[in-house]
């Protein structure tokens, strides 16, 4: 009973004119109030931010805020990985036929993830990993590998919540929710960057529209309270680091494996 109630209150809460209200309070003057109150409440290392908390004047301000420079140490190494987020990872592992295998007890297809893009063939048997940031993380996204964007899609949808009761209650939360898809390619093939929106969540946005490409580790986008990413690399390319599993924290930069020319 118990979970049925929150799932009925998941799926009203999941609408896209809430989520555009709470974004409103978030962006509001006033909000800029309960910036120390959210820092004690998660725990947040506010001293590695890039401005002075009185320069922030919204709570989404703070959210989505810069760290100082060598806060996020990068790897180096040009056949290098790295993940774009500080993210707990929640799934990882080879697809399958195009099916990214037991996300929280559920199989997602790529048609749904990718919305049928053509793109789909490249990584019906890549490698995936799901990332999840809590309203604890830095909230910037940065690109996993140097390449140049080949193509960006955003996917209009619900805002259910990434959590964990949200990925394993409700049904195909990544493939439903609000998606911004940037499509990466390097030297060793292309990526797939798949930014999935949540609850409360007002958008995500692109740092630079205007970009064309980017180095590994530079800044891409930045959600607008707390998501996930789902990482795809294209088939036969990506071997991950020894040791690699899920439920490792992992931070921006930290190299997740090793990029190599289509088998």
């Amino acid at each position: 009973m118990v979970k049925q109630f929150l799932r009925l209150m998941t799926e009203l809460s999941s609408h896209r004119w809430l989520s555009r209200l709470m974004g409103s309070l978030s962006h509001s003057r006033l909000s800029r109030l309960f910036i120390p109150v959210f820092i004690r409440t998660y725990q947040i290392p506010a001293i590695q931010a890039e401005k002075n908390l009185e320069e922030y004047r919204t709570l989404n301000e703070f959210f989505s805020r810069r760290l100082k420079p060598g806060m996020r140490p990068v790897a180096a190494e040009p056949d290098a990985l790295v993940s774009p987020v500080d993210a707990m990872i929640t799934a990882m592992g080879d697809i399958t036929a195009g099916m990214i295998m037991n996300v929280k007890g559920q199989d997602y297809n790529l048609e749904d993830l990718l919305n049928h893009s053509p793109h789909i063939e490249l990584y019906k048997k890549g490698f995936f990993f799901v990332l999840y940031l809590s309203p604890t993380d830095y909230h910037r996204i940065h690109s996993p590998l140097k390449g140049r964007k080949v193509e960006t899609d955003y996917l209009r949808g619900r805002a259910y919540p990434v959590n964990d009761f949200g990925m394993r209650h409700m049904k195909a939360v990544l493939s439903r929710n609000e998606r911004l898809i940037t499509y990466i390619a390097g030297d060793y093939g292309e990526a797939a960057v798949v930014k999935v929106g949540a609850m409360n969540v007002s958008s995500i946005r692109y740092s630079d529209d205007s970009a064309e490409a980017w180095q590994i580790g530079d800044d891409l986008a930045y959600f607008e309270f707390g998501s996930t990413v789902v990482l795809l690399t294209e088939s036969g390319t990506f071997t991950p680091r020894p040791g690699l599993m899920v439920d490792t924290k992992v931070k921006m930069g930290e190299w997740l494996g090793t990029l190599h020319k289509p088998e």
